[in-house]
C-alpha cells in the first residue's frame, strides 16, 4: 500500500516543551466552551432517545480498513504503533467502526432495535493542520443500528441541525446525496472509471492509480484541478435502484416535511468506503460578497448510512446502520459569540476572605459550607491583606464578600458584606448556610 512521503514542510519540530503539531492546550474559556458544546448536545441526543457509549482510544489497526484501502484515512492519516507482544493498534481516526465493533462484541443484537447511541471525544488523524482542523480533534457522534428506515436518516439529520443551531452558528448549508446500494453502486463506479479514462492525461499520478483502483475517491479528491471535471461527472442518482431510489426519496420528504432546506450534491460520497444510500454534509454558508470566491467553507460534520459495515466487521446478520459526526473544535472556531458553558460552571457569587493564620486554618471549612450550598466562589488563599483580597473581589465584579478574620474564628461568626451597597452583616457560621439559601443563592 503506498504511504505518504513527507515533505519539508511537515518536519516534526519542536521539543519537550512544546506540543506536538496538530495538537495544543486546551484550558480557560476555551476548555469551558469546549465541554459546554458536548454537554448540550449531549442532552439533545438524551432527549431524542439515545444512549451513552464511550469507546477506546486505542483500537486493532485493521477495525479501520473497510473504510476503503485507497481513502487518505487508511493510506497515510492513522497513527499506529506495535504493542509488546507484536500487535498493531491505531490511535482511532473515527469512532463509527469502533461503535459497529462494540454492538457486535457486546450482543446489542440482543437489545431491543435499533439501538441509538451518542458520544463525544478525541480523534486523531495525520492531517495538514488549517483552521478548525487539528492532528488531535473532537466530535460529537450519532448513531443508529438495527434499522434501515428512512426516518433513522432524517432524525441524524434533524438532530445535528438542533445541535449546531443551538450553539449559535447561523448560516448553515445541508448537502446531501445517495450512493446507492451494492448493485447501483457498481454501476456507478464503472461508469465513473469510463467518464475519467476520456481525462486520464490531465490526471495526477495518485488520481490515475485511484481511476484503476476506485474512481469513486476521485469525487473525493480536493484538488483544484479536478474540480471541472467533478462537476461534468455522471451523477450517483441517475444510477439508483429500487429500494435504494425509494429510499432517498423518503429522506427528501422527511426534511421537507421539516423544514429542512437541502441541496443535492452529485459529488458527495464522504471520504469512507463503507458508506452507501444517504450520504451528507453541514457546511457554512460563505456570503458571495465577502472575502475570496474560491475560498473553502468549513465542514462542520456529515455522515451517512452503512448498512455494509457490520457483516465486514464480522456480525453474523446484516446490521444496517446510519450515523454521523460533528467537529468540535471546527464549530467552536466558527460561533461568533463565545456563549457556551457546561451547566456545571456557575458564575461566582461569592469572594471568600480570610485575614490572619487562625482563619486560613478554618478557611476550607467555610468553602465546604458554601460549596454544599451550591454557591460558587472565589477566593485567594494566598493572599493575606484585605485590601488585595477586597480589589480582587472588585475586579471580577462578584457582588458578595465573606470575611473570616481573627475576631471572627473566635466568635464562631462570618462577616457578609454586599459589594454593591458596602452593607454587611455577621453571620454564624453553623447558620450560614440558610442565610445563604435565603438571602444570596435567591
Amino acid at each position: 500500500m503506498p504511504r505518504e512521503k513527507k515533505s519539508k514542510n511537515d518536519k516534526e519540530e519542536g521539543g519537550p516543551l512544546q506540543v506536538p503539531k496538530g495538537t495544543r492546550d486546551i484550558w480557560g474559556d476555551e476548555y469551558f466552551a469546549m465541554h459546554g458544546l458536548l454537554e448540550k448536545a449531549s442532552e439533545i441526543a438524551l432527549y431524542y432517545g439515545f444512549s451513552p457509549i464511550e469507546t477506546p482510544i486505542l483500537e486493532y489497526e485493521a477495525l479501520f480498513h473497510p473504510a476503503g484501502e485507497y481513502t487518505d484515512m487508511v493510506q497515510k492519516e492513522m497513527y499506529t504503533l506495535r504493542t509488546k507482544g507484536g500487535g498493531k493498534l491505531a490511535l482511532r481516526p473515527e469512532v463509527t467502526a469502533p461503535i459497529v465493533r462494540a454492538y457486535i462484541e457486546h450482543g446489542m443484537h440482543a437489545l431491543p432495535q435499533p439501538v441509538m447511541l451518542y458520544y463525544g471525544g478525541p480523534v486523531f488523524r495525520h492531517d495538514n493542520p488549517q483552521r478548525g482542523r487539528w492532528r488531535e480533534f473532537r466530535q460529537f457522534g450519532l448513531e443508529i443500528l438495527g434499522t434501515e428506515k428512512s426516518v433513522a436518516d432524517a432524525m441524524i439529520i434533524r438532530i445535528f441541525l438542533t445541535i449546531l443551531e443551538e450553539v449559535g452558528l447561523k448560516n448553515i448549508s445541508l448537502e446531501i446525496n445517495s450512493l446507492g446500494d451494492k448493485d447501483s453502486r457498481g454501476a456507478y463506479k464503472r461508469a465513473l472509471g469510463t467518464y475519467f479514462k476520456k481525462y486520464a492525461s490531465d490526471l495526477s499520478q495518485n488520481a490515475k492509480m485511484l481511476l484503476v483502483k476506485n474512481p469513486l475517491r476521485l469525487l473525493d479528491s480536493k484538488d483544484a484541478g479536478m474540480a471541472d471535471l467533478k462537476k461534468n461527472a455522471p451523477q450517483s442518482i441517475e444510477f439508483l435502484q429500487e429500494p435504494a431510489k425509494s429510499h432517498f426519496k423518503e429522506v427528501l420528504e422527511y426534511l421537507d416535511a421539516l423544514g429542512i432546506p437541502y441541496k443535492i450534491e452529485n459529488t458527495l460520497v464522504r471520504g469512507l468506503d463503507y458508506y452507501n444510500r444517504t450520504a451528507f454534509e453541514f457546511k457554512e454558508t460563505l456570503p458571495e460578497e465577502e472575502g475570496n470566491p474560491d475560498a473553502r467553507p468549513l465542514e462542520f460534520g456529515g455522515g451517512g448510512r452503512y448498512d455494509y459495515l457490520g457483516k465486514m466487521l464480522g456480525s453474523k446478520k446484516p446490521l444496517p446502520a446510519v450515523g454521523g459526526a460533528i467537529g468540535v473544535d471546527r464549530i467552536l472556531s466558527a460561533v461568533k459569540e463565545k456563549h457556551l458553558a457546561p451547566r456545571i460552571l456557575k458564575k461566582p457569587k461569592v469572594f471568600f476572605i480570610q485575614l490572619g493564620f487562625e482563619a486560613k486554618l478554618k478557611s476550607l471549612s467555610v468553602v465546604e459550607i458554601l460549596r454544599k450550598a451550591r454557591l460558587p466562589v472565589k477566593h485567594s488563599l494566598s493572599k493575606d491583606g484585605l485590601a488585595a483580597q477586597l480589589g480582587l473581589a472588585e475586579k471580577l465584579e462578584i457582588p458578595w464578600v465573606i470575611i473570616l478574620g481573627q475576631k471572627e474564628v473566635l466568635e464562631e461568626s462570618v462577616i457578609v458584606r454586599n459589594m454593591e451597597d458596602r452593607s454587611q452583616k455577621t453571620v454564624r457560621i453553623d447558620s450560614l448556610a440558610d442565610y445563604i439559601k435565603k438571602v444570596i443563592a435567591k
